[in-house]
């Protein structure tokens, strides 16, 4: 097998999403989605339910994606084998014309990037390096799902190649995954500093505030 082309039937991750997102059935459900990529890779798996987030998607789409990523990536962190998702999590779906519109977006992007990727660093997979991976994508799909203004591009784009690199085994694209992770948990804890900052001088003004009142 090419290990450019990681699938059983040799063809490109593009290639076996847009089979995904052509089927006539006008809806796709999480479970589908999993049954039709789970037997090949986690990394397929991030991809897909991570790069969507890049681009304007319906209310409550964030929440129909992120949600596997924050069950899928602790089983790839305890080096469970083959991925799982319970019922309530597999049954959520989303109108399918939806996911083959994001993902025309995206289409040529990931095929110049299944160009351009090779198997090199090869050391930074495996047990260790794969569980790793499932660690800081459980951190990263988490800051995912929170309702936090553009919050998620980063986490989002991080998790998406962390994906993509597993699926290349290409550890340059893993190690611009890990800066994008590192720079995206940097923001948000400078970040949270920062409102905590403000509303605890909120509070002490709203506090002074009402002592005045009540003299």
């Amino acid at each position: 097998m090419n290990p450019a082309t990681p699938f059983e039937d040799d063809r490109m991750l593009s290639d076996v999403i847009g089979d995904i997102a052509d089927d006539a059935d006008p809806v796709v459900s999480v479970g589908e989605i999993v049954e039709r990529l789970g037997e090949r890779a986690f990394g397929a798996l991030f991809f897909v339910f991570a790069a969507p987030n890049w681009l304007p998607m319906p209310p409550g789409a964030s929440t129909v994606l992120g949600a596997p990523l924050v069950l899928l990536s602790p089983q790839l962190a305890v080096g469970i084998p083959a991925p799982w998702l319970p019922g309530f999590v597999a049954r959520r779906s989303m109108r399918r014309k939806d996911m083959a519109r994001a993902f025309e977006r995206l289409r040529p992007w990931l095929e110049r990037m299944e160009t351009l990727s090779r198997p090199r660093l090869t050391f930074l997979f495996g047990p260790i390096g794969d569980r790793v991976i499932g660690l800081v994508c459980f951190l990263l799909s988490v800051v995912l799902i929170l309702p936090i203004p553009l919050g998620n591009l980063a986490p989002a784009a991080a998790i998406a190649l962390f994906g993509l690199a597993m699926v290349q085994r290409d550890g340059v694209l893993a190690l611009i995954a890990f800066a994008i992770a590192v720079g995206s948990i940097t923001l948000l804890v400078i970040g949270g500093h920062a409102a905590f900052l403000v509303a605890q001088q909120l509070f002490g003004v709203l506090g002074g505030l009402f002592a005045r009142s009540g003299a």
